[in-house]
């Protein structure tokens, strides 16, 4: 990551269990597309078990990357684009996982009240990484 403050932003992706404790929290360019930060993303768990599920926004709608999880035994749960062109992938039946992705949505906001989160204030990005991995720490550590 050879990028400062002077690019368009920061793109900050977490991993979550199923109640909502992160497992993981990768940093990047906010101009590269969230479909190839997803794999850095499970490679970085704290966690040994690979998660069975992943549930996502339509960011992520791919059928490349949604092949590649299901070989890693994977399955991806996101809504489709409107603006897809090809069949749909997937019914209603795993959809009905997504309404639970509340769960997602609140461990960001958890770690948005964090100043140093919510506004990047390093230049380096080693440095908000470090920031952003210290307020999982504290997220997690809340929650006990």
């Amino acid at each position: 990551m050879a990028y400062g403050k002077d690019g368009k932003g920061t793109k900050l992706m977490i991993l979550t269990g199923g109640e909502g404790t992160p497992l993981s929290v990768t940093v990047a360019e906010a101009n590269q597309a969230e479909v190839t930060r997803v794999e850095p993303l499970i490679e970085h768990r704290v966690t040994n078990q690979m998660p069975k599920r992943l549930l996502y926004d339509p960011a992520v709608d791919s059928d490349p990357l949604r092949d590649q999880l299901k070989l890693q035994t994977i399955e991806l749960i996101c809504p489709h684009r409107k603006n897809r062109k090809r069949a749909p992938t997937q019914d209603g039946r795993p959809l009905r996982r997504y309404k639970r992705r509340y769960r997602v949505e609140r461990t960001i906001s958890w770690l948005k009240t964090r100043r140093r989160i919510a506004t990047r204030h390093e230049y380096h990005p080693h440095l908000f990484y470090g920031f952003a991995q210290l307020a999982c720490l504290c997220v997690v550590m809340n929650g006990f």
